[in-house]
């Protein structure tokens, strides 16, 4: 609980000093920092171990192994074998990001010495402890990309949109189709539901070529606007959340004042109260009466405090979620084209409705198509004509 670490070896990508503090390995945090972009990239853990297994690189055992002569995790002849878990491990251990974890495993008793993982309020998380391999907002997209489950399809492909796309009527997510023949091959995204008939759903079918379209013009007008008016940007993210308004937020914040100023108030009425019943000055029923109706107001305005207090944090993380955005339209100042990379980073999902005939025909060639981007951090972004 002092903040030194419980361990003497540290996580892969570490190394420990005479003095117990952790130091970054020149040698293994190149390989952390690949695996994250690998997994930013839309990759998954499986598809990362065998990337790194057919590069040759040495496994966490296999460097403990030739540094300390430690055989507890190195496995002769697979000196470069890659376990899908490990890579796992490095993916979820937050670590990564500079801050020390001590106590995340326990035993279930003296009597057994089956490791049990710790949930986190059960851990000592201290902040700021080494220097970090990962910075906090990489580490926490990546979680977020590791809820959302993607496997290589038939062609040991991960779809560019797999895992963010989702169908805007039953909320399914996405599959990636292709349809081949002699004279063309077209890819495609249906809807989940639709594919395997598990609800009544359409199949709110869209060309993977048109959708990368449609999310490159969309991401480079609004990446051109956030770096061309920054602050305009800004205030615009802001004004756009429920409570993003300076004035609105300027009311709330005197109505909180002024609702914290009457809870003192009242504080200080029931301490006379109570004098006043000790003495004698006013009778028990009457001390009842009056405290009952300061209670009751009280309690009401404490309520009432915290529901202000609660949307006035909500604006104060808008303005942090959009700072989170800026960074990363500061990292790519312009783009050739989608890399799954880019697009995982700038984007939290994107929602397809199902196509309209504009001419009122059922097959009508004339079609409408809506496209929903939410974009990481900040949600929809609606700019100014």
């Amino acid at each position: 609980m002092s903040g030194k670490p419980v361990t003497s070896k540290p996580v892969y990508g570490y190394l420990m000093d005479e003095d117990e503090n952790f130091i970054i390995d020149e040698e293994a945090a190149p390989v952390v920092r690949q695996i994250y972009s690998l997994c930013l990239a839309g990759n998954g853990p499986t598809k990362i171990a065998r990337m790194l297994t057919e590069q040759e690189i040495p496994t966490p055992g296999t460097l403990e192994y030739r540094r300390t002569g430690s055989t507890r995790r190195y496995h002769p002849g697979y000196e470069c074998k890659w376990a899908a878990n490990t890579v796992v491990h490095i993916l979820e251990n937050r670590e990564y990001t500079g801050c020390l974890v001590n106590f995340k495993t326990t035993t279930q008793s003296y009597k057994c010495s089956k490791i049990i993982y710790n949930s986190e309020d059960k851990q000592a998380i201290f902040e700021n402890h080494h220097e970090q391999i990962i910075d906090r907002d990489t580490w926490e997209r990546v979680q977020e990309l590791r809820k959302q489950r993607k496997r290589p399809n038939r062609y040991d492909e991960v779809g560019l949109f797999s895992g963010i796309l989702f169908c805007a009527d039953c909320g399914s997510v996405m599959y990636q189709q292709r349809y081949q023949t002699e004279k063309r091959r077209q890819d495609c995204y249906i809807c989940g539901s639709y594919k395997k008939r598990t609800a009544d759903c359409t199949a709110h079918f869209i060309r993977t070529d048109l959708l990368t379209a449609g999310v490159t013009e969309n991401l480079r007008k609004v990446t051109s606007y956030a770096a061309k008016h920054e602050a305009r940007f800004m205030k615009l993210l802001t004004d756009q959340t429920e409570d993003g308004s300076k004035r609105r937020n300027a009311a709330k914040k005197k109505e909180l004042e002024a609702a914290e100023k009457r809870i003192a108030e009242l504080s200080a009425i029931f301490k006379r109260l109570y004098e006043d019943s000790v003495t004698g000055r006013i009778s028990d029923e009457r001390f009842t009466e009056l405290s009952a109706d300061y209670e009751a107001e009280q309690k009401e305005l404490k309520e009432k405090a915290a529901a202000l207090q609660s949307e006035l944090s909500k604006t104060l993380e808008a303005t942090a979620n959009a700072e989170k955005f800026m960074k990363v339209v500061r990292k790519y100042t312009s783009f050739e084209e989608l890399t799954p990379t880019l697009l995982r980073e700038f984007v939290e999902k994107i929602v397809i409705h199902e196509s309209e005939a504009l001419d009122g025909k059922r097959r009508g060639k004339l079609r409408r198509q809506e496209i929903e981007i939410y974009y990481s951090f900040v949600g929809k972004v609606e700019l100014p004509d």
